[in-house]
């Protein structure tokens, strides 16, 4: 059995918010998240590129370092690593068999989520990481990754109205799910959040005693540099290969937390720093790549923050205009999406997200011609390749910008790369 079939069958229990599930399969399985050291990273958007930074940086310091995030873009391997490299599938594969093979049959089923997350805690304990930089996978109080001992650091990237419907109606109620992974005097560092919201997190911070750093957006220097001012009066300039005025705010994200570890004893030299943020990776956010030999822009934008961030970046490249191809899954702010992205000139193909619950290309042509009406096209394609094709052909070489949905992304590098 390979290991999608082996995950098909949990899928089919959904997204179920709680902890009791993942606490029973843990406590069968030896409890390895207690065996690990971790780094708690919650919030909207950031929160991968902030785990990148992280174990990029930490790695280079000669941690042996673990990381998980989701979702993965091609295949389940890219959400488990140890020193930036993935797992294996058949390590994957074993650890799975482990996982499932420790359920009690007896009791609720756990969900595909908290079986991939058992697996992950599981890989790391084995692997005697020096430390694992975990990933929240939805909100932060009730998601499977909030059963490990108080984290070395519980990190709050950016927070705003995003899956809303299971996490609360306001930023604030959001808020209050993402300051759930703050623990009783562990160090808590917060970027840049909406007034409301920051108000949640420090108020739960002061509850718990907990000291909150909140570093200010790092300073451009130059194309793929960028100065942080930390809490000395010493500044760091530092590469930043990642794209995009966001990574400004994400980068003094993951150094302040650097500068937490630091003082706590772990040995993370400058030049650790600047190495690891030179190898940084993370793919499909703000991404050049090629489409036919055609230079083509990949994001995983799927929500008004992180469509704004794009949008941003593509004004600072002064092109004459972009062709957008976009799908996007039903349960997004579709309106609010469009509205950060389109401009007049621009033109718009929307296929489906193949393998999920994607937004009707048809409707969301039909919306964005009434949020844009200027705009120069806008036009609905049953399938990515051929709009890919026809958007080409239609840009006159100008911008070719793919993005709505990071499964979307995935499935663009799959059929890229002939997986």
């Amino acid at each position: 059995m390979n290991i999608d079939s082996l995950l098909q069958k949990f899928q089919r229990f959904g997204v179920h918010l709680g902890l009791s599930r993942v606490e029973s399969l843990l406590a069968s399985l030896g409890n390895p998240q207690n065996q690990v050291p971790v780094i708690h990273v919650a919030g909207s958007n950031g929160k991968g590129s902030v785990c990148a930074y992280l174990s990029s940086i930490l790695t280079e310091a000669g941690y042996r370092t673990g990381r998980y995030t989701s979702p993965h873009l091609v295949d389940w391997t890219e959400r488990i690593s140890v020193n930036n490299q993935s797992i294996s599938s058949t390590e994957l594969h074993q650890v799975l068999q482990q996982v499932e093979n420790a359920i009690l049959t007896d009791e609720e089923s756990p969900t595909q989520f908290e079986v991939i997350t058992a697996a992950a805690w599981l890989y790391f304990a084995h692997q005697q990481v020096d430390v694992a930089v975990i990933e929240v996978g939805l909100g932060g109080r009730l998601d499977a990754t909030n059963v490990c001992l108080p984290p070395l650091i519980s990190i709050i990237t950016s927070i705003s109205r995003e899956h809303w419907q299971r996490l609360g109606n306001t930023v604030a109620e959001i808020a209050g799910e993402k300051a759930g992974i703050i623990k009783q005097n562990c160090p808590v560092v917060m970027g840049a959040l909406p007034p409301d919201a920051e108000q949640v997190v420090r108020s739960q911070a002061l509850k718990l005693n907990s000291p909150l750093i909140v570093p200010q957006s790092s300073r451009q220097l130059k194309p793929g540099w960028a100065e942080y001012q930390g809490s000395g009066e010493k500044s760091l300039k530092y590469p930043l290969p990642l794209p995009g005025q966001i990574q400004l705010t994400n980068s003094a994200v993951a150094l302040a937390a650097v500068e937490v570890l630091r003082s706590q004893g772990w040995h993370i030299p400058e030049s650790s720093i600047i190495n690891g943020m030179a190898k940084t990776q993370w793919l499909g956010r703000m991404q050049w790549t090629t489409w036919k030999k055609h230079k083509l822009l990949i994001d995983g934008a799927h929500n008004p923050d992180s469509a704004r961030a794009l949008r941003t970046y593509i004004d600072i490249l002064n092109v004459s205009s972009v062709t957008w191809v976009i799908g996007i899954l039903s349960n997004k702010d579709h309106r609010d999406i469009f509205q950060k992205l389109l401009r007049s000139h621009d033109k718009l193909y929307i296929v489906p997200v193949p393998e999920h619950d994607s937004g009707n290309p048809g409707e969301l042509a039909q919306l964005a011609a009434r949020i844009c009406p200027e705009i120069k096209g806008c036009y609905s394609y049953p399938d990515l390749p051929s709009a890919l094709d026809a958007a080409f052909i239609s840009s006159n070489d100008g911008l070719v910008v793919l993005c709505g949905s990071l499964y979307l992304i995935g499935h663009f590098l799959a059929i890229s790369s002939g997986k």
